[in-house]
C-alpha cells in the first residue's frame, strides 16, 4: 500500500509536534524560563529561597487540566511575550497571580483533617498564642461567596515573602495593625506587593464583615485559645 503525499506530509507535522513538544513544555515549564520572559524578579528570588524552592512555577500557577494548561500557561504565556516584546510590562512589584485551591489542595489537602483545635498540630510560631482556625470551614465559606477567594487569600504571601520576626517559616499575617512589632516589606509605597504583604486577617474579621447572616467577630479568642493569649492581653 503506498501513501498519498498528503497523508505522509501530516504525519510528519504530528511526528515533529510531538517532538518539539516533548522538548519545549519541560523547557518552558522551568522557573528560569519564566523568569526570561515574566518580569517576576522580586518573586523569583523569593521562591528560590522558600520552603517551595523544589516546586516550579507551573506546579503552581497552571491547572492540571487540558482547559487550565490552555489558559494558564499557552494563553497567558503567549499575552505576557507579546507584551515583552512590544509592550510595556507591569511593574513587578505589581504583578498580580492567581493560584487556584484546587492546585494547592493537589498537595496539601491533608490540611483539611488536621485537627487546628489541638496546638501540637500548629507550627511553633502559632502554636505559642494557640491559633484555632478551621481550613476546611475558610475553604467552604469562600467557595458559598463565589468572590474567587481561597487558600491564597490567607497565604498568597508564604512562596513569595520572607519570614518576619525571627519566624523560621513565612506565615500569613496576623493583624497588622495590632501587632507591636512593626512590619515593613520590602515593597515600594503604593505597590500590590506592599499591600499582599501587609494584608491581614482583619479583611474578613474586621466586626462588620457578615457570613451567612453572622458578624465576622474580631474578639481576640475568636481565633487563638483564652489560655494561651491571656498573658499578651493583660500585659
Amino acid at each position: 500500500m503506498i501513501r498519498k503525499p498528503k497523508a505522509i506530509v501530516i504525519m510528519a507535522i504530528v511526528a515533529a509536534a510531538l517532538a518539539l513538544g516533548g522538548v519545549a513544555v519541560p523547557l518552558t515549564s522551568h522557573p528560569r524560563f519564566c523568569a526570561s520572559c515574566h518580569n517576576i524578579k522580586p518573586s523569583y528570588d523569593s521562591w528560590v529561597v522558600s520552603t517551595h524552592k523544589d516546586v516550579t512555577c507551573v506546579d503552581c500557577h497552571v491547572r492540571p487540566t487540558l482547559e487550565g494548561y490552555l489558559n494558564d500557561k499557552v494563553k497567558a504565556g503567549l499575552k505576557d511575550v507579546a507584551i515583552s516584546v512590544f509592550g510595556t510590562p507591569t511593574d513587578a512589584h505589581n504583578l498580580q497571580a492567581t493560584v487556584h485551591t484546587e492546585v494547592c489542595l493537589s498537595c496539601h489537602r491533608a490540611i483539611l483533617r488536621v485537627s487546628e483545635v489541638a496546638v501540637r498540630d500548629l507550627p511553633p510560631p502559632v502554636q505559642k498564642v494557640g491559633l484555632v482556625m478551621s481550613h476546611r470551614k475558610h475553604i467552604e465559606a469562600f467557595a458559598k461567596r463565589a468572590k474567587g477567594e481561597g487558600c491564597t487569600t490567607c497565604h498568597s504571601r508564604v512562596v513569595h515573602e520572607k519570614p518576619i520576626k525571627g519566624y523560621p517559616i513565612v506565615l500569613p499575617r496576623g493583624h497588622v495593625s495590632e501587632d507591636s512589632e512593626p512590619y515593613y516589606p520590602d515593597h515600594p509605597e503604593g505597590t500590590k506587593l506592599r499591600s499582599a504583604a501587609l494584608a491581614d486577617c482583619f479583611r474578613c474579621h474586621d466586626g462588620n464583615a457578615t457570613y451567612e447572616g453572622k458578624v465576622l467577630d474580631k474578639r481576640c479568642e475568636t481565633c487563638h485559645l483564652p489560655e494561651k493569649i491571656a498573658g499578651y492581653l493583660f500585659n
